[in-house]
């Protein structure tokens, strides 16, 4: 499966709004979960595309509109804590 950014987005766009000259797509192959709060286990995504920025990540997951910020660890999962809504632009200005 190849990441499609949403309608009107570049990865030179996601950079020039983040900030970040490094940002770029993330390769799906690799374990993404959400942390949910009084849970031992976590919850696995299936990622629709993963934009990386440093260690810090936004995922969007099959089926779901919203983003996802996360942090890449040693391993190259992502974890996921919290849900930062739809727009791209908003999530990426919560950085």
């Amino acid at each position: 499966m190849t990441a499609t950014l949403p309608a009107g987005w570049t990865i030179e766009r996601v950079r020039a709004v983040s900030g970040d000259e490094g940002a770029t797509m993330l390769s799906l192959d690799r374990l993404v979960v959400t942390e949910l709060a009084g849970q031992v286990n976590n919850v696995p995504l299936q990622p629709e595309i993963i934009l990386g920025f440093h260690d810090l990540c936004l995922v969007r997951a099959e089926g779901d509109d919203d983003w996802h910020m996360g942090q890449l660890d040693a391993e190259g999962s992502v974890i996921c804590w919290a849900s930062y809504g739809s727009d791209l632009g908003e999530a990426i200005q919560g950085l």
